[in-house]
């Protein structure tokens, strides 16, 4: 495609035509929540297709990792999107970031806890006393509004449980420093049996069978965008080729994930991984059509909102989704 317009645009240039500017695709940056892996599969798939090239879109997708906090990012100017948690996203915008969701590829939650059986935790009470591994930078709200809902303090002691700020793998589990560990159902789970632990030595609690999950990797965009008609028709074409991008994804896992490793610059990950993680990441995205759904919306408001004394928010967002875009790329 690319040849192809160089090759008008010289032609044009021969018989002092003018190139339109129309010909030339318009950019976007995509920021990801972490790294390049299989959870993201639908834009890098899209990417590989030509999906986002049919659709007169130059991609640009800008990986995450430890250091790096896409709200920030947005806000800073340096992408055009993100994907972001719901939690985090609205404790964004209530303290004043004004993002918006867009849409919504993520129908299910992946969340997680991971314990060890011989704990003797069967259930959720038992986790008073315990010690919990949980990641922070916007992903600690879902677990502080689950711990309020049942009534559990997170600040230690017999009664309550004692938080562990966990970093992004699974060494607190397997070096006993935690009994349970934040997991993703296609990540880190799938580490620690890597490890050598038996399905059998774990119990696992997901957020989903809990009542308390909360929407996960939505696309945001800064709320004044929105007025630009022009910006409004890029976001269009982008969401719907990264939907299509998805439902590849879906269907041709082992090529997607394939397609993972060829775009993974650190070389750490390895293609079976990525292809058992998108066969998971499958699930959660299943019928979506990236329209979110007002009351999955309501359900991780309500969630957040059930924090007790300490709430992941305080009041009913306003304005924090929008179905305009989804609207327009799903005719």
């Amino acid at each position: 495609m690319k040849k192809f317009m160089m090759a008008a645009a010289c032609a044009a240039t021969m018989t002092g035509v003018p190139v339109a500017a129309e010909t030339d695709p318009d950019e976007v940056r995509l920021q990801l929540q972490w790294v390049t892996q299989s959870q993201f599969a639908g834009y890098y798939v899209a990417q590989e297709q030509g999906f986002f090239e049919e659709e007169g879109l130059d991609v640009t997708i800008l990986p995450g990792g430890p250091d790096i906090a896409p709200p920030q990012v947005l806000a800073g100017g340096g992408a055009d999107a993100m994907l972001n948690w719901m939690p985090s996203a609205l404790a964004a915008r209530e303290k004043g970031l004004p993002v918006v969701n867009i849409a919504q590829p993520f129908k299910k939650s992946g969340l997680m806890l991971t314990c060890w059986k011989d704990t003797g935790i069967t259930g959720v009470q038992d986790f008073k006393g315990k010690t919990i591994g949980v990641w922070f930078f916007g992903n600690e709200y879902p677990f502080l509004a689950w711990m309020s809902k049942e009534g559990i303090s997170t600040d230690g002691g017999e009664d309550g449980v004692t938080v562990l700020k966990q970093g992004f793998n699974v060494d607190p589990l397997l070096q006993r420093q935690a009994d349970c560990i934040s997991t993703m159902t296609y990540n880190e789970y799938g580490q620690v049996l890597d490890a050598g632990v038996s399905p059998d030595e774990l119990v696992t609690f997901k957020y989903e069978d809990q009542g308390v999950a909360t929407l996960e990797d939505g696309i945001y965009v800064l709320e004044d965008n929105l007025d630009d008609p022009v910006f409004v028709d890029k976001m269009v074409r982008f969401v719907r080729a990264s939907m299509k991008g998805w439902a590849y994804a879906e269907e041709h896992v082992e090529e997607a994930g394939a397609i993972i490793i060829e775009n993974d610059e650190t070389g750490a990950q390895s293609e079976a991984a990525q292809v058992r993680m998108m066969t998971e990441v499958a699930k959660l995205t299943e019928g979506s059509t990236g329209a979110l759904l007002e009351a999955d919306f309501q359900r991780t408001v309500d969630t957040l909102l059930a924090g007790g004394s300490d709430p992941v928010i305080s009041k009913q967002p306003e304005g924090a989704w929008t179905s305009v875009i989804t609207d327009k790329a799903l005719k």
